[in-house]
């Protein structure tokens, strides 16, 4: 799968017409460097060389070197940085120029999967590089550098050391059952065993998926034609995304931008109007679309006129929509009376069930309270929560380590574990609570070990950018 001894190079910054970091790590790196790098001098150190480069032979230019050289580095083998300003054609040249020397084009995240492979860090904290990558708002950030930082590795060692005691004690206890020696009561070994099975629980409820940070989580904007969806829009981004109109049915197609929220970015889209009959294939196509677009969204903000003399049509429309998170929301709060409003907000509030926030797209009004709200309600399930927002309160964010689908099956399957050997405890089969218990152990071990399946790496490695 990987090739240790070969000599790999990539573009490791995003794309980019200025600033460019050309990635360089394997036995021939210094050798390259002394060919196409100036000033080189014959005591190669690590550290930082301002000179330039030479992209092919009739051009060069400045550029700056960072090397880090075996084992004290990222990889555990030589490793480059050339840092150049400069624009994608010259990129490409030198990099075609960097191929022609024997150096081959890394895959995705062949450098850290370098740094496990070599030891310098385990699978756990390879895997956290690329969420810290991919993380989407500060709390994904955060708990994907405690995992860059080995908190799970120091976590799951301390239990499978509690793991490792039990079963030592149950084993002890086998060997000397032909005579009167008690190494633990069995009441104070399922205590035990109870404990453990609560911090791999509060270990799994209390972490990120990092499945669900692989794209910005989207948010659509919902509701009967012209319920204000598009000019609510336009005010949450703070530019005109959408065509704005009194007559119905201006919105056919599904509307994106990027929405940056206190603690998190998300994709925000306007779609169609929803209609509870729709009248021309036209509509249908739209309907279609625009519900396709909703079921996909992690947070729906409901908008409902408050202005209108009839509510029906919203009613039905309601049930066509099943988000995780559904935000209700009144819009043109401005074209009502503060004392027709609060009577009218009371009656949404009966008849769908939950609170709705009082906005106007003209005034500004209620704006930054639906941000607050959206971001809170991302946050919340991107953390381990989830539900309707019937309350308008940003809830306490609890995250803790972010967690690959992998990770979670390990505890996962460590919880039932340990739930087995308890059962065959409290049953009095020693030994086959002992063979379950070092089950347990051996299945933890996986989230860290150097001993893993290579399509099991391929598959982890393969998420990653290219340069990483």
């Amino acid at each position: 799968m990987y090739e240790l001894n070969d000599t790999i190079v990539a573009v490791s910054s995003p794309s980019s017409e200025e600033g460019v970091i050309v990635r360089i790590s394997g036995p021939q790196t210094v050798g390259v460097l002394r060919r196409i790098f100036s000033p080189m001098v014959s005591d190669v150190k690590a550290g930082f060389i301002s000179g330039s480069i030479a992209v092919d032979s009739e051009l060069r230019i400045d550029a700056k070197l960072y090397l880090f050289l075996a084992p004290h580095s990222y990889t555990g083998d030589d490793i480059a940085e050339i840092h150049i300003y400069t624009n994608a054609s010259v990129t490409k040249a030198l990099m075609a120029g960097l191929l022609g020397r024997g150096l081959r084009p890394a895959g995705p995240g062949e450098f850290t999967a370098r740094s496990f492979l070599n030891g310098k860090i385990d699978l756990a904290q390879a895997e956290a590089v690329n969420e810290v990558v991919v993380s989407s708002n500060k709390f994904q950030l955060a708990a994907a550098e405690k995992l860059l930082a080995g908190r799970l590795a120091e976590t799951t060692e301390r239990l499978r050391s509690s793991i490792m005691d039990c079963l030592s004690l149950i084993e002890a206890g086998l060997d000397f059952s032909g005579e009167d020696i008690e190494f633990i009561a069995r009441e104070q070994l399922i205590e035990r065993l109870d404990g453990i099975k609560v911090q791999l629980e509060r270990l799994l409820s209390g972490s990120i998926s990092y499945e669900t940070v692989l794209d910005l989580p989207a948010v659509g904007i919902a509701g009967a034609p012209n319920a204000g969806k598009s000019s609510l829009g336009n005010k949450l981004l703070g530019r005109a995304r959408s065509i704005v109109s009194a007559e119905r049915k201006t919105t056919r197609d599904v509307l994106n931008g990027e929405l940056a929220l206190r603690g998190c970015e998300c994709v925000l889209f306007d779609c169609a109007g929803l209609m509870e009959k729709p009248e021309t294939i036209l509509d249908e196509l739209a309907q279609q679309a625009a519900i396709e677009s909703l079921q996909k969204a992690l947070v729906v903000v409901f908008c409902v006129d408050v202005s209108k003399p009839d509510w029906s049509e919203d009613i039905a429309i309601h049930k066509l929509i099943q988000p995780e998170i559904l935000v209700s929301v009144a819009t043109k709060v401005d074209l009502l009376p503060a004392d027709v409003l609060t009577e009218r907000l009371g009656e949404l509030s009966g008849l769908f069930g939950a609170d709705f926030l009082a906005t106007s797209a003209e005034t500004g009004a209620g704006i930054e309270q639906l941000k607050e709200i959206i971001d809170a309600g991302i946050i919340e399930l991107t953390t381990g929560g989830a539900g309707r927002v019937t309350k308008f309160e940003v809830p306490d964010t609890k995250y803790g380590i972010a967690l690959t689908s992998r990770h979670r099956q390990a505890v996962g399957d460590a919880i039932r574990d340990i739930v087995e050997s308890v059962n065959e405890c409290k049953a009095g089969n020693d030994e086959v609570a002992a063979m379950i218990l070092r089950a347990c152990y051996q299945g933890l071990s996986a989230i860290q070990t150097q001993h893993i399946d290579e399509q099991i790496l391929e598959r982890i490695f393969s998420r990653f950018c290219i340069g990483k």
